[in-house]
């Protein structure tokens, strides 16, 4: 198994440690613009390998897209990070070239690879790897859905003491402090609803925080985060290269948001798409609409809201707005 992560930055050192440290490659490869730079990263990531105990071989190379042939994963972090006060999309213009141009050249030298997007703002650069490279949706993965979520584990734990691996929640929508809807009604505590041991204040206090969890993060440091980007990133690798299943609210690109009118799912079995080594939506199962499954005992609005999630999860991400409304009882908004 050959990955490659494009950008040797903060988040792509990271994203790259974590891989080597798991054990998760043959070959990792490590690429950036800056002459030298994937090269002593490279080295000095090396030079752990007998305290920590991995095999992995890492190589690094300034902008040479031939040592990167024949990846099957690539992890694209290239471009400028945020600075305190900016908003992901205000580095659209900068990035876009640049994450275009990597996208490109990796797909000559690695036609089959799966492409994981870091790069900010996250989902416009899922969305242009998607046009520019016309590979199928499944093969272009925004791990948005991955931080996000584990940042909202992370709030989730702080109020209630416990540990984050004991959580199941999720967060659907965009990557941005605007965009992403953290379910909180439907998180769970060892299958306890956490809303039984918080108080609406500390409700609307953690979905609020993890909303702006990025922008705090850039606050305090300068620059945008890389632990927890880096670490997601490396998560999506584990299950691709290991063939998982695991499921995650990914940023799957679509050109329309209700283009994938009718997903895979048999009657009152919706499955959401998993990753493993083909990561798509789940395969042999009958096409239904996810809106006209009839689940007994269950209000209307719930029924709705358990596919809107899969549906969000596989269709991408776009602010909620008229026939969604039907999810704000499951919503806690700041005020």
């Amino acid at each position: 198994m050959k990955v490659t992560v494009v950008g040797a930055g903060a988040v792509g050192a990271t994203c790259a440690d974590n891989i080597a440290r798991a054990a998760l490659a043959e070959e990792l490869v490590l690429l950036d613009i800056k002459e030298g730079l994937a090269e002593g990263k490279a080295q000095d990531m090396m030079q752990t390998a007998a305290l920590l105990g991995f095999d992995t071989r890492i190589t690094g190379s300034t902008n040479d897209y031939t040592k990167t042939a024949g990846s099957d994963v690539v992890v694209i972090t290239s471009g400028l990070p945020r600075k305190p006060g900016m908003t992901r999309e205000e580095l659209i213009g900068t990035n876009a070239g640049i994450v275009k141009g990597v996208a490109e050249n990796i797909l000559k030298h690695s036609p089959n690879a799966i492409l994981i997007i870091i790069s900010n703002p996250m989902d416009t650069m899922t969305y242009l790897a998607l046009t520019a490279t016309g590979l199928p949706k499944h093969r272009i993965i925004g791990m948005g859905g991955a931080l996000d979520s584990a940042r909202f584990k992370y709030q989730l734990s702080q109020h209630l003491h416990c540990s984050p691996d004991d959580l199941n929640a999720v967060v659907v929508g965009g990557h941005g402090d605007t965009t992403m809807i953290p379910l909180i009604r439907l998180a769970t505590w060892n299958s306890a609803p956490v809303t039984k041991f918080l108080s609406a204040d500390e409700q609307q206090k953690i979905v609020a925080d993890t909303m702006v969890g990025g922008a705090t993060l850039t606050k305090l440091i300068g620059t945008s985060a890389w632990y927890a980007p880096g670490a997601a990133g490396a998560a999506l690798v584990k299950s691709i290269v290991r063939d998982e299943k695991i499921i995650y609210l990914l940023r799957l690109p679509q050109r329309r948001v209700w283009s994938e009118r009718y997903l895979p799912g048999r009657p009152r079995h919706h499955r959401p798409p998993w990753l493993g080594k083909d990561p798509r939506l789940r395969p042999e199962c009958r096409r239904t609409s996810p809106f006209r499954q009839k689940r007994r005992g269950r209000p209307q609005h719930e029924r709705r809201t358990q596919n809107l999630i899969i549906t969000l999860s596989t269709i991408g991400s776009r602010p909620l707005k008229g026939r969604l409304s039907f999810l704000e009882p499951y919503m806690v908004r700041k005020a």
